[in-house]
């Protein structure tokens, strides 16, 4: 009977065990902002309101469902300031950025909603221009909510923003689109298995041992 009762209760924490993966998956569909760094993007410290290019950077943006800015998928495809800028010349008291605006898969997309391919821009504006500004004048319409957060780019998405999604996690927001898994520090939310999962395989390891031990003691008995 004993042997039982520890059996059901292994059953039962292999269910949570299992179940606690799916809880981790809820996550938010938003733009997230990047900066280029060399060969690599690194999500902006700032905001597109208030991050102030210099001529010549690259910045990027892309729609997906994320997790936390650890889990944000990058902006995919070619990030060259010499390519996206080529047939927008130099001008004397203005800048130059160059924009990558990654519009996201299907997967993320919100119902009904078809993202738009990927485009790059190079946007000509005054040297304290914002990001926000530079934006403006290549990818109207933008929308914001009141708290300033940009929901919109180009029109996309119609409406939604920063909503939480909840479900199976999509393999869209897990790598940055070319097949590279996206890199994240070791001991870091992103970086090794969540605190539940780990407290569950524990649980799990720990009615395991009990199950045995009550076997043992079943057949000495």
């Amino acid at each position: 009977m004993r042997f039982r009762r520890a059996a059901a209760l292994l059953l039962a924490a292999l269910f949570l065990l299992l179940n606690t993966g799916q809880a981790q998956a809820t996550g938010y569909r938003y733009w997230s902002f990047w900066d280029r760094d060399g060969e690599s993007w690194t999500y902006a410290t700032q905001g597109p309101a208030t991050a102030r290019p210099s001529d010549g950077d690259v910045q990027g943006f892309r729609f997906s469902v994320s997790e936390d800015s650890q889990d944000s998928a990058q902006p995919r495809g070619t990030a060259d300031f010499d390519v996206i800028c080529a047939r927008t010349p130099a001008q004397d008291g203005r800048k130059r950025v160059a924009l990558v605006i990654d519009f996201g898969t299907a997967a993320d997309a919100p119902a009904g909603e078809t993202p738009p391919q990927r485009r790059t821009a190079c946007a000509r504006v005054a040297p304290d221009a914002t990001t926000a500004e530079a934006l403006a004048a290549v990818a109207k319409p933008l929308r914001y909510d009141t708290n300033a957060l940009l929901c919109a780019i180009s029109g996309y998405p119609r409406k939604g923003c920063g909503e939480q999604v909840s479900g199976e996690k999509q393999e869209s927001t897990a790598s940055n689109g070319s097949g590279a898994q996206k890199e994240t520090s070791a001991g870091e939310n992103g970086g090794g298995p969540s605190v539940g999962l780990v407290a569950g395989a524990a649980a799990v390891a720990v009615l395991a041992a009990a199950a045995v031990w009550q076997s043992r003691r079943r057949r000495h008995d």
